[in-house]
């Protein structure tokens, strides 16, 4: 069963065109996006979320068009970025008193587990984080509210290779408790460890949709990893 659909999905700038994207997010799997820096990834997660308007498209969760019930929607979704754009120089504790008024479903229990397990003090301000206790911050607040969908826009960006694993351990307990999860990243080694399924963008459009498993079998070749082959099809593209 899917868990969010994208139909047909415009949005066009003037230097850039994202073009009939589609795509779905299969409930309970992992699903790594994956092109690179300017191939539309996160214009295409921000239209996910209504952050930016669409030239045309349709964009579902839970069988549920996202216009007309976002607010509904948005109550059972998370979302975090590689950066955290909340007030520098209120506390941590601070912020999340305000954050969790906005969820009706926000949990105390889990937000004190994550709170432990990325080593956070309730004490400190954002201006006070490193980059990569920023990122642990950001998404301690998107997993605080049970939500059924995580839709991260690189999550392990300036964390250390310990705490990337940490987080991807993360990945795959919620997986296991059906949550079902979208991250972009440009560390495809994260994705040959966790993800189930593969969505590749280049240039605004959509060239591949599958599941991992699939995506090595059309596009590989023996013995190639999944940066390896990432590498060589953006290479083929600007032939």
């Amino acid at each position: 069963m899917n868990a969010a659909e994208v139909q047909n999905l415009c949005k066009t700038y003037p230097a850039f065109r994202l073009k009939e994207v589609s795509f779905s997010l299969e409930g309970g799997k992992i699903t790594g996006f994956i092109g690179r820096n300017g191939a539309g990834k996160t214009t295409t997660i921000k239209a996910m979320l209504n952050l930016i308007h669409t030239d045309s498209g349709d964009i579902t969760y839970f069988g549920l068009p996202l216009s007309g019930h976002e607010k509904e929607i948005k109550q059972r979704i998370g979302y975090s970025t590689g950066t955290v754009s909340w007030y520098p120089r209120k506390t941590i504790r601070e912020i999340v008193d305000v954050t969790k008024t906005f969820y009706s479903g926000w949990d105390g229990e889990a937000y004190r587990k994550y709170m432990e397990l990325f080593g956070l003090d309730e004490t400190k301000k954002p201006i006070e984080l490193s980059e990569g206790m920023k990122v642990k911050f950001n998404l301690m607040l998107a997993l605080s509210h049970r939500a059924e969908i995580l839709i991260l826009d690189e999550p392990t960006s300036g964390l250390d290779p310990f705490s990337r694993d940490e987080l991807l351990e993360v990945f795959r307990t919620l997986k296991e408790h059906g949550v079902t999860i979208l991250f972009s990243t440009h560390i495809t080694s994260d994705l040959e460890r966790c993800a189930d399924n593969i969505i590749y963008i280049s240039r605004g459009e959509i060239r591949a949709a599958c599941s991992k498993e699939e995506f090595l079998r059309e596009h590989g070749k023996p013995e190639e990893t999944l940066e390896e082959i990432f590498l060589r099809l953006e290479r083929e593209a600007r032939l």
